[in-house]
Order: structure tokens, then C-alpha cells, then sequence
């Protein structure tokens, strides 16, 4: 089968990685693959030789040159341009299918036009890792997405949702990403914590630091931003950490391999509100290495029906209402939400305000859906007040074990085999090839993007610090 595997880049990243891992894969069964690309890939990224075709109408719109031409033109200009890559690759003859990864946020903004066209010439599978419609307004398209075309996701939430605004189960797959195996460098002391993320807003920071003060173990966040958007924040959580003295290591990987960095984990520790796949939750049981802290049950929910265990993970970090200021955390979560509504082009619904006063009417709140000014309030009253401490950890048992955790070796034995036998080469490739299998069967459907919209925009999945107010701003300069 000629199969052509379709991105805007392929800078290092998470998509990047999946793609690639894909693209070896499907060689390695004996596939024709062909990776289209707006951008050539570093190097270090191909190392396994993949055929790569760059076509710079595929890059982000802030990278491509200006046209002047009518829109749709530029999306028939795309479509040939990308067909005569495909036709240079394999003379002989087109692509017997076209695997899209995150056609769905607004990146290029001919890309979906694009692919209308192309789904009357070629079976289509559009996989999604970001969904523009999780509080994610900034890129969210303007147009219709594809009808009539194959459709893919990569954890079960997403899949329920897309059936719930009009998918078919014969059309929307299942595909998780393939984890391979860490190295790590043996025999260096294991005396902390490594959060291996770079510092960005959704990996919710600030909780880290609160952690820290409870766990008595230094804990180590690897790399800092790189968008200018997310570094103000990710700057004053330095300080506070610096005039707090807490036992916080910020850009522990930088002049350190990632070996190193991983060879001196007690644990992994997460803090993150939201993931697509969360290799952060698989990827330290390849080494043997337990992960700890906040739970996303969307994803963690997949994971232990692969087999896996967690049992250092905790669902909410709770605060008694007296310290999280209900009041102005109701205020700013409401703010937020109208906010998101109105770049997504809609009304507030008028059952918000009652489910917010029956969201924050109760004695305890996640620190996790706050924002950083409650969030850094609350944290320097712990730091500061022993009885604030012991009232929070009250409320946390699980604060109590954080502070002394050891990997149970079984466990970790059990995990390891467990990520093996669901997310190795093998059984993600059967997954893939099955998926493609039926994508080669024409099927009828389309999204209803307002149900779409209204099972996302739940005021009880948001947080504060999983939706950055530069994309509202963002969003409703683009409308």
C-alpha cells in the first residue's frame, strides 16, 4: 500500500515523533510510505531514513509568504502541489491512502480546503491530537471540517465525543502512540523529583512548587518555555520559588542529557491539567521509573485498561474554600468562560451562572483549576504557616506518602509489561494497519461542530491555567 503520512513540520515535538514512529513502522511491514511536510525535518528527527517531500504550503500561516490569489485557488494550488509531490515520489501512479495528523486547529488556514479536495481523490484519515474546541478558541477553523472521510483520535474522551456529534463507529479509530523505551544512566544517586516538561502554562507549574513544600525532596522541572507567551509566567514562578527558598530545580536538562536527568529520578512527578496521549505516564515505567502526582482521567482511564496501575496519583488537590477565595474564583472562572464563548462566536449559555454557583458552593477546591495569582496566594500561605500545612495535607492524605514514596519494584515490573503489550511497535502497528484497512471503505458522516463545542465547553473541565487569555485575545481579533 503507497500510504502518505501528512504534517505542517517536523520540528522535534510529540507529532513529529509519532509521525516518524509511524512512518518506521509501516515500513518495517513492508508499506510504500511517503511523509509531506511543510518543512525538512532536522536530522536528528529522521534517523531511520523515512522519505520525506516538502511542500511549504503546508506550513503554519505565520511561515508561509502571502498570496494574493482567491482563497479557494489557494487551497486547489495546495491540493496539485501536494498530489505532484505524491506523483514524483511514485510515478506509477497516486497515494492509495492519506493519513492527516491535527488537520483540525486552525495552523494553515487552507489546510481543511485542502482536504476537501483531496477526499474526492483519495481516502483520507484525519488523526487528531489537539481538538481547537478544548477551551482552545485561538485555533479554532471557520469552516465546516471534512465530511465523508475517515477520522482518528488518540484517547477515548476525544473518541466519545466525536461519536456523541455524529461520527460513526466504522469511522473514527482508536489510535494511541506508539512508547518505546527511555534510556536512563545507571547507577547515579536517585534523589529527586523530575518533571521532564518545559514549563508551559497547562503543565501547571505552580503546583509543582506547592508540592515541593510538602514533599521534602527536591523536585527538578527540565526545560523552560519557548513561546514568549508562556515565559512571563514560567519567570515568576522562578522567583517565587527563589524568595520562598523551596527545594525547586528549574532547567535541569539544559547542559544535562535527558539520560542523566532521568538516571537521578526518585519518581517522575506530573502536574499537568491536560494532555493529548500523556507519554508522561508511560514513558518513566520503561526504565523502571514510577510516576507520581495529578491524575487526568481521560487518559489515565486508557491506561489502566491496557493493565497499567497507578498508585501514587491523585485526582484533585484539595484547598478549604477559606484559603482558595471561592468568591473571586467563581468571578474568574466565569470571566474566563464568557471570554472563551465569545471567540468561539457564542452566546453564554444561560444555564452557566446556576452551574457555576453549584460548582463553587462546597468546603473544598482543586488547586489545580486556579489561576496563578490564587494559586501563588495560597502557596505562600503554606510555605509560611504551619497550620495552613497541616490543614492541607488534612484534606490530602496523599501528601503524606508523596513525601516518602518508593517505587514498589513489582509494581514497576508489571507497568513496564504492560506498556510493552499496548503501546510497542507491534500492537500499535496492528492497530494502524486495521484502522487503515477500513478507512479503504467509503463512509458517510460529518461533525456536528456546535455538539462538539457544547460536550468541550463544560464550566467542570475547565482550568484556569489550561486556557492562556493571549489566545482569547488571539481569537477575537481573528473574528
Amino acid at each position: 500500500m503507497r500510504i502518505v503520512l501528512v504534517h505542517y513540520h517536523l520540528r522535534p515535538g510529540g507529532v513529529t515523533q509519532v509521525v516518524f514512529h509511524q512512518a518506521a513502522a509501516l515500513r518495517e511491514a513492508g508499506e510504500d510510505v511517503l511523509v509531506l511536510s511543510g518543512e525538512a525535518p532536522p536530522v536528528t528527527e529522521n534517523r531511520e531514513g523515512i522519505p520525506v517531500a516538502v511542500v511549504p504550503g503546508l506550513r503554519y500561516d505565520r511561515f508561509r509568504p502571502t498570496e494574493t490569489t482567491l482563497l479557494g485557488l489557494q487551497e486547489e494550488k495546495l491540493a496539485r502541489e501536494m498530489e505532484e509531490a505524491i506523483r514524483s515520489h511514485w510515478p506509477g501512479g497516486g497515494a492509495d491512502l492519506i493519513h492527516v495528523h491535527n488537520p483540525l486547529i486552525r495552523k494553515n488556514s487552507l489546510l481543511i480546503g485542502t482536504l476537501k479536495i483531496l477526499g474526492k481523490r483519495a481516502p483520507l484519515l484525519l488523526q487528531n491530537h489537539d481538538l481547537a474546541e478544548d477551551f482552545r478558541p485561538d485555533v479554532y477553523p471557520g469552516e465546516e471540517y471534512p465530511p465523508d472521510c475517515h477520522y482518528a483520535v488518540i484517547n477515548s474522551r476525544d473518541y466519545r465525543f466525536l461519536i456523541q456529534a455524529g461520527l460513526k463507529q466504522e469511522g473514527l479509530h482508536f489510535l494511541p502512540n506508539e512508547v518505546r523505551k527511555i534510556s536512563i544512566t545507571e547507577g547515579l544517586p536517585r534523589s529527586r523529583y523530575v518533571y521532564p516538561v518545559r514549563g508551559i502554562r497547562r503543565k501547571n507549574i505552580g503546583e509543582a512548587l506547592f508540592l515541593s513544600v510538602f514533599t521534602g525532596t527536591r523536585i527538578a522541572v527540565t526545560q523552560p518555555p519557548t513561546t514568549e507567551q508562556d515565559m512571563p509566567v514560567y519567570s515568576r514562578w522562578k522567583q517565587t520559588a527563589a524568595e520562598l527558598k523551596l527545594p525547586v530545580e528549574f532547567e535541569a536538562g539544559l547542559g544535562c542529557s535527558f539520560a542523566d536527568v532521568m538516571g537521578s529520578a526518585r519518581a517522575v512527578i506530573t502536574t499537568s491539567v491536560k494532555e493529548g496521549f500523556g507519554f508522561s505516564f508511560l514513558e518513566p515505567w520503561t526504565a523502571g521509573i514510577a510516576v507520581a502526582g495529578r491524575r487526568i482521567e481521560y487518559v489515565c482511564g486508557d491506561f489502566e485498561e491496557a493493565g497499567l496501575v497507578f498508585n501514587a496519583l491523585y485526582p484533585a488537590l484539595f484547598i478549604p474554600a477559606g484559603y482558595a477565595e471561592s468568591g473571586k474564583l467563581r468571578e474568574k472562572t466565569a470571566e474566563a468562560l464568557a471570554r472563551v464563548y465569545a471567540a468561539f462566536g457564542l452566546p453564554l449559555p444561560p444555564h452557566i451562572p446556576a452551574k457555576l454557583d453549584r460548582l463553587f458552593s462546597g468546603d473544598m477546591y482543586d488547586f489545580g483549576i486556579m489561576d496563578e495569582e490564587l494559586q501563588e496566594k495560597i502557596l505562600r500561605l503554606a510555605a509560611g504557616d504551619k497550620t495552613v500545612r497541616e490543614e492541607i495535607k488534612k484534606a490530602n492524605p496523599f501528601l503524606e506518602t508523596l513525601a516518602d514514596y518508593c517505587v514498589d519494584p513489582a509494581l514497576a515490573e508489571a507497568n513496564r509489561r504492560a506498556v510493552s503489550s499496548a503501546y510497542s511497535r507491534k500492537p500499535i502497528l496492528k492497530t494502524i494497519l486495521e484502522a487503515y484497512r477500513k478507512t479503504l471503505s467509503p463512509v458517510t458522516q460529518r461533525i456536528s461542530r456546535s455538539r462538539f463545542l457544547e460536550l468541550y465547553l463544560d464550566p467542570g473541565r475547565l482550568s484556569l491555567v489550561g486556557i492562556s487569555p493571549a489566545e482569547q485575545a488571539a481569537a477575537r481579533k481573528q473574528r
